[in-house]
């Protein structure tokens, strides 16, 4: 299993603040996103663009790979002013 976190405006368009999900062996983050997306019509899109990811709190790309037991966290680019 892994932990999928949520936050800020992602948790707030996707109306949850976690998951609990199986592991695919070798399954990316961008895989990942992409069967989140996929398994429910109002997250259509949620997590294609400009959405940034860490896996065990370390910043990652859509290239790194997850393993059992993994906590990926979610969250919108933060922008200063």
């Amino acid at each position: 299993m892994i932990n999928v976190l949520f936050f800020a405006s992602l948790r707030e368009k996707m109306k949850t603040d976690s998951l609990q999900l199986e592991t695919i062996e070798n399954e990316t983050i961008g895989e990942l996103k992409q069967r989140i997306m996929n398994s429910k019509e109002d997250w259509q899109g949620t997590l294609a663009n400009n959405v940034l990811a860490a896996v065990n709190q370390e910043m990652v790309g859509d290239s790194a790979t997850l393993t059992d037991h993994s906590e990926v966290a979610f969250f919108p680019p933060v922008t200063g002013g």
